[in-house]
């Protein structure tokens, strides 16, 4: 590792379009798990100027049956769905507003070739939905074991999102950005050289308005928001500091921009510092190994540093469409393991069963807890009070024993 070097990571609020469609589509995963812990689904999210549009696949008891036929209301509780997470961000604005919103839906039953594939029968186990590789991954820069300048960057916005809706920052809209800069010595944040924050705002809070008085409320409370989450003495007078720095951001949100679930995969994960299999989480359901083979990656990465066997943790797996058992296993500790890897890749399997049921199982993925996860990340953080499955550290004993 080099003994000094910068890294960036950037973060996106709930209210970027982006992230609206990817919890708009993890409440629809969650309205199917309610009712069918086995529900199958892949919802895909597109949000633009007042318009929500839905699509993909799915199945599930309770919502829709085997004949592809809707449930009584459900066609309608999907919609609520829909406009209750727009209302819950927070937009009521003329280009996007939860309750005048255009809403189409285009849902479909689950193709019976992918169904004759992962389905478990009676000799062979649930097998993938797809092919593909998966990464997790588990650093000691923070308590919660995550990339600092990720971390970071979730935290900014999490807080600006808190003070938007106590009324604590009238003046912000939903839709902002963040963006850590931190220098490393010996592997070690010790300052940050460049905090960036673009966010959506009420008239006349920007730089050439003719009440200057406006933005400087803004930048001074975002400067107060880098204060309160950054450690103490990483902000410095070599700190750049840039507050909107292209001026006006009233429009914003889908309104701005249009928004499709799964472009935001980065923010969902390591923040760069990590591969990337390349799939998407939010609006699949867990028995999709894009999204549970990822997750037993990080519970495992996370347990690897948390007993102490190395600073840096990458773990990938890969899979074949219909094949339960995963056809690779990688472990790579950076140089900063006190055991030897190809002995962790032979000791995992053995400690967790990575068949997408075992997946599961282990981790208690068949339940309604997607929607939390889809803003602000889906690693090192909690949610609903409760840790999820995948951020527990349960298996630290066990790893020690095993390396012993």
């Amino acid at each position: 590792m080099r003994s000094e070097f910068f890294f960036t990571s950037e973060s996106v609020s709930e209210g970027h379009p982006d992230k609206v469609s990817d919890q708009i589509s993890d409440a629809i995963v969650d309205l199917f798990l309610s009712k069918d812990p086995e529900a199958r689904v892949a919802c895909e999210t597109l949000t633009t100027t007042d318009r929500v549009v839905i699509a993909g696949e799915v199945r599930g008891h309770g919502m829709i049956d085997t004949d592809g036929n809707w449930a009584d209301g459900a066609l309608a509780e999907i919609e609520k769905i829909a406009r209750q997470v727009v209302k819950d961000i927070g937009y009521e604005q003329e280009g996007f507003h939860w309750e005048t919103l255009s809403f189409e839906n285009h849902l479909h039953p689950q193709s019976a070739h992918i169904a004759q594939g992962v389905d478990a029968g009676d000799n062979k186990d649930e097998g993938a939905g797809d092919q593909g590789i998966m990464f997790g991954y588990a650093s000691d820069e923070t308590p919660d074991l995550m990339p600092a300048t990720l971390q970071y960057s979730h935290q900014i916005l999490r807080q600006m999102a808190e003070d938007r809706h106590s009324g604590k920052a009238p003046f912000l809209e939903p839709d902002s950005k963040s963006q850590v800069t931190l220098r490393y010595v010996d592997g070690v944040p010790i300052e940050a050289t460049a905090l960036v924050v673009s966010t959506q705002h009420a008239p006349g809070y920007y730089k050439d308005s003719d009440n200057p008085a406006l933005y400087s409320e803004l930048r001074d409370y975002v400067i107060g928001v880098f204060k309160d989450v950054l450690p103490d003495g990483f902000i410095t007078d070599n700190t750049a500091i840039h507050v909107n720095p292209t001026g006006r951001f009233e429009i914003g949100g889908p309104d701005g921009d249009a928004g499709l679930t799964g472009r935001k995969i980065i923010v969902d994960t390591y923040g760069g510092a990590s591969p990337h299999g390349g799939g998407a989480f939010s609006g699949k359901d867990p028995t999709k190994v894009d999204r549970s083979a990822a997750y037993i990656t990080r519970y495992l990465a996370k347990n690897i540093v948390a007993a102490g066997l190395a600073k840096r943790c990458a773990i990938q797996l890969s899979y074949a469409i219909g094949v339960a058992e995963p056809l690779s296993i990688h472990v790579d500790l950076h140089g900063t393991g006190t055991v030897d890897e190809a002995k962790l890749e032979a000791i995992l399997p053995e400690l967790v069963k990575l068949t997408p049921r075992g997946i599961r199982t282990h981790l208690g993925l068949n339940k309604p807890i997607y929607r939390p996860s889809a803003a602000y990340g889906h690693f090192g953080r909690k949610a609903d009070g409760d840790y999820f499955g995948w951020e527990k550290t349960d298996l630290v004993d066990a790893l020690k024993a095993a390396v012993a």
